[in-house]
């Protein structure tokens, strides 16, 4: 069989016996049709050097590789340094002598012997790699080959594309490599075998005088991408085009924010049909799901996502059922949505916030990019013409037009969220109108930096670091806080990627993800145990402790003083939406009980929504997720989801997680069909 394949797969690739391709290969990092970085490699015999440098919204990787491989194409020696996204210091080594290899990342030394080939995956590697890894696939027999240090990579062949440019057409075909990360990368090559671009939905890496094919190779990796998730959800959405029982189940009562007594709940369509004693007899052509004393509970909000098809799933079989998108680039949301409400894909609802920047050397290249303050509330309108629950105000927008923005954002009926303005204050924004604050970091930024430092760049993370010396008695963290409480405003404060920020260390797991880091494919547990920002500096690390211990305290504070806390991670949501609520019992002052229903109801409530969701009763949607503990005692119950109902479709996260490499937290239900 291996002989079978390996000849089908030399006669689709004549490059398969080129170990390293020779010469300088270009390319352009685009975002938004933008382009904003590098990525060269110089090859020259089996030694490669690569450089791979972007910036978008003001930051991004910086990276130089050296790379030496064998006859065959295999890594033998890899070194990785520079920074990541957010700035954490990059040292990354590999070496192979004969069948001994050893690595250290950030996760510490490694070393294996290695029995059969093998490919080193690199902890930080350029996308280049990518084009690495399918040259060494499609000279397996059967496509896969082990990966150090653990799991396998896996190539799938896909459609052969023609790229257009300056320097001639490229004629090229796609594949898919995964195994390692939750989500496959998709890489496209030419005949040669040489990487032509790397794409994804959201951004592209393409060569140097095809940057003009950008819009064209996202929206064919959205295809690709929507392709893999629509065969995803006929596997794992079961529509059973009958009624269906419920057994034996309590339910989370926001009214009471406790569990009621056992009870059946019967789900006809999208809709919850009755809510019945435990004991009812089920009538003909029902199905019956044995809920064996387990809890359900309302689909929760996320409130700060940046919805993409490849975490649309996740998100939703971890019990949210309503992702508040805060910005995003708005064709692809709108096509997205669409496929979710149709049943093509699974993923949660979507409310959705116009995001609205303004045009500067680091502004982010989502939503709508404007000039003037005339550009700016011509958007708002373009964002109330379509639906838009809200628009949100990002870090590049002229503060002079914020109360421009906000006049006729309410004036349509619309709400206005964001971030503080570059050389403004949170005070200034609250004056202004905002209804909502974005990220605790933004609004606590103006008691600590000075006019004039720029916030458009990491420095609204790194003057974290001057956090700790804050007193938060003083007036004007008082004046600040208590202008929210007057006026009435909320606050999305994202507390888990602050705890990502200044709690995560090189070797050691996020704390954020201990719960669930045993469960996660190879590559997203090494990610998880990798600092995020910079901390090589003496005293770094004490400043950022500081800076958590400053910033959950403001967070008490706000909750205590009656400020509304909106739940939401902008952290992709899923597991570390889990780790949000947890933190606001840990550190804010919520019960359990209190955080469940500020999730379900209270956000339904916030949103209007809570007509049809929110809650479990009679008329409203079947929006739910059912698992075994009380989450009224320990809000980590939420964490073991043995179902999720959601538009008529019944999920099973233990069927669902598999297809992301991630181990099942508990077991589907019992479900019998009727007769």
């Amino acid at each position: 069989m291996k002989q079978a394949i390996f000849a089908a797969l030399c006669a689709s690739a004549a490059f398969v016996s080129a170990p390293a391709l020779a010469g300088a290969e270009r390319f352009s990092v685009i975002f938004g049709g933008r382009n904003v970085g590098h990525l060269n490699v110089d090859t020259t015999g089996t030694h490669s050097d690569i450089d791979f440098d972007y910036k978008n919204n003001g930051r991004g990787p910086t990276m130089k590789e050296s790379l030496d491989v064998d006859a065959n194409g295999f890594p033998v020696a890899w070194t990785v340094t520079g920074a990541t996204t957010f700035g954490s210091k990059v040292d990354e080594r590999f070496t192979l002598k004969g069948k001994r290899a050893t690595w250290v990342d950030s996760t510490g030394p490694g070393k294996a012997t290695v029995k059969e080939p093998s490919i080193y995956v690199p902890q930080s590697g350029s996308p280049w790699s990518v084009g690495l890894y399918a040259r060494a696939l499609l000279k397996d027999a059967d496509a896969t080959i082990p990966a150090i240090p653990g799991g396998a990579l896996r190539i799938e062949k896909g459609e052969a594309v023609t790229i257009a440019g300056k320097p001639g057409p490229i004629a090229a075909t796609a594949y898919t490599i995964g195994g390692i990360d939750t989500v496959p990368d998709t890489v496209l090559l030419d005949g040669a075998g040489a990487l032509a671009a790397y794409v994804t939905p959201d951004f592209i890496i393409v060569r140097q005088g095809y940057e003009g094919e950008e819009e064209r190779l996202r929206n064919l990796a959205a295809k690709w991408s929507t392709d893999r998730y629509v065969a995803i959800q006929k596997a794992v959405a079961h529509d059973y085009g009958a009624p269906v029982r419920i057994r034996n189940v309590r339910l989370f009562d926001p009214a009471t924010s406790a569990l009621t007594d056992p009870v059946s709940v019967l789900v006809n369509g999208k809709e919850i049909a009755a809510i019945e004693p435990v004991d009812s007899p089920a009538t003909p052509g029902e199905v019956t799901i044995d809920g064996a004393g387990g809890t359900l509970v309302a689909g929760m909000y996320e409130g700060h996502g940046h919805l993409g098809q490849d975490d649309a799933l996740l998100n939703l079989i971890a019990g949210i059922t309503t992702v508040r998108d805060m910005g995003n680039d708005n064709a692809v949301l709108d096509e997205l949505i669409h496929r979710m409400d149709d049943g093509i894909i699974g993923g949660p609802h979507v409310i959705r916030s116009g995001f609205l920047e303004g045009k500067s050397p680091f502004n982010a290249n989502n939503g709508i990019v404007v000039n003037s303050e005339q550009e700016a509330v011509d958007a708002v309108r373009w964002y109330a013409a379509r639906g838009y629950w809200q628009v949100k105000v990002y870090n590049s927008m002229n503060p002079e037009w914020v109360p421009a923005v906000v006049k006729e954002a309410h004036r349509l009926g619309l709400r206005v969220a964001g971030h503080v303005p570059a050389f403004s204050t949170a005070d200034a924004m609250i004056a202004a109108g905002y209804d909502e604050m974005t990220h605790i970091n933004q609004f606590m930024l103006g008691w600590v930096i000075k006019p004039g430092e720029d916030t458009r760049t990491l420095f609204r993370l790194t003057a974290l670091k001057r956090l700790p010396s804050l007193d938060l008695a003083s007036p004007p963290v008082q004046k600040t806080i208590q202008s929210m409480v007057d006026r009435h405003k909320a606050i999305d404060p994202t507390l888990g990627i602050h705890e990502m920020l200044t709690q995560n260390r090189d070797g050691k797991v996020a704390p954020g993800a201990v719960d669930y880091f045993d469960h996660m494919p190879i590559g997203t547990q090494r990610g998880l145990k990798k600092a995020m920002v910079d901390l090589s500096a003496p005293g770094d690390a004490a400043a950022y402790q500081g800076a958590w211990e400053k910033i959950t305290a403001t967070v008490k504070m706000l909750h205590d003083r009656g400020v509304f806390i909106v739940p939401g991670t902008d952290t992709g949501g899923a597991f570390t939406y889990h780790r949000e609520l947890e933190l606001y019992t840990q550190y804010a002052g919520f019960t359990p009980a209190e955080v469940l229903k500020r999730a379900t109801f209270d956000m339904a409530k916030y949103s209007g929504q809570d007509q049809r969701l929110g809650s479990i009763a009679k008329g409203k949607l079947a929006d739910f997720f059912l698992i075994p503990g009380d989450p009224t005692k320990d809000i980590k119950a939420i964490k073991t989801i043995a179902m999720v109902v959601k538009d008529g479709a019944f999920y099973y996260p233990a069927e669902v997680y598999p297809k992301f490499g991630i181990k099942p937290f508990a077991n589907a239900p019992k479900v019998k069909l009727p007769n």
